[in-house]
């Protein structure tokens, strides 16, 4: 059996990343899976996923950060590197994945049809003349390295337009306050949901830095176009220290 950690402290892009890491481990080995840590996911309420086998394993919380620590340490498998670490080829059956590093799609690319059906949510019919935009405000405001200028906005709006001038754009936000700051005269959207689907479903995407809209742009099979910072989470620093965010669907700018 694998069991994962989906912690409470963590957005839900990561606890998503947790799961289909569990779930892509236990499906190559041909076991069961479980998980410690489900009452914290927070897409409960439009995405009901299979938890596997109920999982009793004795866990505490590390506050403020919200972690969820395994008391029984010595079957853990930490998937903390910013790349692909060779030793998942090692992980065996029995094992305690805490899985929220697995952002390189070498871990997970071949079983995309599965993830599908894994994070199925209802499906949404968004028009083909509107761009998604996913900003990410929140506490990456106060990181100077992480936080987006307004510029790879300009740019990636720009870049959008020259191929579709009479594109119509939503902003699907975390953070009302500063997304209205960033962008005038555009529709605001803060519901997690409809946030997450419409990323999911949209044809045309602009993506933050975030680990939010990776897998439903990933997933999403009509979408034509998905621009994202280039460096991703280093885009001011003009460097890939994280490579695992590196992802052939995308167009970087």
């Amino acid at each position: 059996m694998i069991i994962g950690i989906i912690h409470k402290g963590s957005g839900l892009g990561d606890q998503l990343f947790s799961y289909i890491a569990t779930r892509v481990k236990a499906l190559e080995l041909g076991v069961d899976f479980g998980f410690v840590g489900k009452e914290f996911f927070k897409g409960g309420t439009f995405m009901p996923l299979d938890w596997g086998r109920n999982q009793g394993g004795n866990y505490h919380i590390e506050e403020p950060a919200g972690k969820v620590v395994i008391d029984d340490s010595h079957r853990l498998f930490v998937m903390n590197k910013p790349y692909y670490d060779p030793e998942w080829n090692f992980v065996t059956d029995g094992a305690v994945i805490d899985g929220y590093g697995a952002q390189d799609e070498r871990y997970w690319e071949n079983y995309l049809p599965q993830i599908r059906k894994w994070l199925d949510v209802q499906p949404l019919e968004l028009k083909g003349d509107l761009c998604i935009i996913n900003f990410r405000g929140g506490e990456y405001q106060a990181v100077p390295e992480l936080f987006l200028p307004i510029n790879y906005w300009n740019e990636a709006i720009k870049k959008i337009k020259h191929h579709y001038p009479n594109m119509h754009f939503e902003v699907h936000t975390d953070d009302r306050i500063l997304a209205e700051r960033f962008f005038q005269n555009i529709p605001i959207i803060t519901d997690i949901a409809l946030n997450w689907r419409s990323i999911r479903y949209a044809k045309h995407l602009i993506l933050s830095n975030s680990a939010f809209g990776i897998l439903p742009s990933i997933m999403n099979e009509e979408v034509k176009e998905v621009i994202a910072p280039k460096y991703w989470n280093r885009y001011n620093l003009k460097r890939w220290d994280y490579p695992q965010n590196y992802y052939k669907k995308f167009t970087y700018v």
